[in-house]
């Protein structure tokens, strides 16, 4: 349990504007992160591995890209008791994001809506915030203390600014700079706030995408030595037909897993609620059956074996445990750590831990 209990900052925090919280909670953690007081907020991890896509995960329990989006935290998350955390998404060139205000709470539902758009500081300066960090410096130095080490996985987009025909050419930069130093490489094409962007889960535009990143990959882990799996993040407002058509062109260009979900475009659980009519993906409770669905469709299409990461909506541990129930192999939390605190973390692996 985290020494500082997270009821006593939260209203702290929620007495802020959202993006205003997220920005002074990241600007703590990069400020804490490796020094005694981490104590504030870190856990002892739970151990109970599992192998997935070659990689053995500490435990089932991993934040979600999107918080961290430069990965300047890396070390501050990982102190919190995850098995694996995701940064980005990062694009190739650095970018602003949506105008503001872009994000939004609605505390009775549990949720967020966020239009922010990939707000990053680009493709170097987010390699060269992942090579500062203790776990990358430890790593390279086979210095890690522990048993099982926490994985690092790196999200990747694209530039909102280039046209969705050369799309494929931003996540060739984006795999070329990240594939060195990541345990996995996450492909973003649900979020639903750059434009255009979730046409690339269309079964034409994905076969192309995925098969220029099959390629490349290839050749990539010829130079580097190491062959890095390759997840691809999915959104849960889709089909069936849709989730099949995603689930085989998957396995066609040997993609070695799947993130599901990203946030949702529909408001049907918000109905009425303030900020119900803002743009944006909504995020949190309101998504887990969505999400559930979906892993289900998942697990139904790709069979037993193929990795599944399943996130959106896990706000309790009760919640992550359906989500392996579910269909999926690990889970990821975000909007669950902004309403409850690091404390979910270690609820959420225990209790998968003792369920699985």
């Amino acid at each position: 349990m985290s020494l500082v209990p997270y009821a006593l900052a939260r209203p702290f925090l929620f007495s802020m504007d959202p993006e205003l919280a997220h920005d002074v909670t990241i600007k703590g953690l990069a400020a804490l992160q490796g020094t005694p007081l981490q104590k504030i907020f870190s856990s002892a991890r739970v151990e109970d591995p599992i192998q997935l896509a070659g990689l053995t995960f500490p435990n089932r329990v991993g934040m979600a890209a999107g918080l961290d989006k430069n990965a300047r935290c890396i070390d501050g998350l990982g102190a919190m008791g995850f098995g694996f955390v995701e940064v980005g998404t990062v694009t190739p060139l650095a970018q602003p994001g949506n105008p503001k205000p872009r994000m939004f709470r609605l505390p009775d539902a549990q949720a967020l809506i966020n239009r922010l758009g990939f707000n990053n500081d680009g493709l170097d300066a987010f390699i060269a915030n992942v090579k500062r960090s203790n776990f990358y410096r430890q790593r390279q130095s086979a210095c890690l203390r522990v048993k099982t080490p926490m994985l690092l996985g790196l999200n990747i987009g694209k530039n909102a600014a280039t046209p969705i025909e050369r799309a494929t050419d931003d996540y060739l930069l984006g795999l070329d700079g990240v594939y060195p130093y990541a345990d996995y490489v996450t492909i973003n094409i649900s979020s639903p706030n750059t434009k255009n962007l979730r046409a690339l889960q269309s079964d034409e535009a994905l076969d192309q995408l995925l098969g220029a990143i099959d390629q490349r990959r290839e050749a990539l882990a010829l130079k580097h030595g190491k062959r890095t799996p390759i997840f691809v993040k999915i959104a849960p407002d889709l089909d069936e037909t849709q989730v099949s058509l995603i689930a085989a062109t998957l396995q066609r260009h040997h993609m070695d897993g799947v993130i599901a979900t990203n946030t949702t475009l529909s408001r049907e659980a918000v109905k009425g609620m303030t900020y119900e009519a803002e743009a944006g993906g909504l995020s949190g409770k309101p998504v887990l059956a969505m999400s559930n669905r979906v892993i289900s469709q998942l697990r139904a299409a790709l069979g037993k074996s193929y990795p599944i990461i399943g996130v959106g909506g896990v706000m309790s541990a009760e919640d992550a445990v359906s989500k392996i129930r579910a269909g999926a192999d690990v889970v990821q939390i975000y909007t669950g750590l902004i309403y409850q605190g690091p404390d979910l973390v270690k609820q959420a692996a225990n209790m998968i831990k003792k369920t699985f």
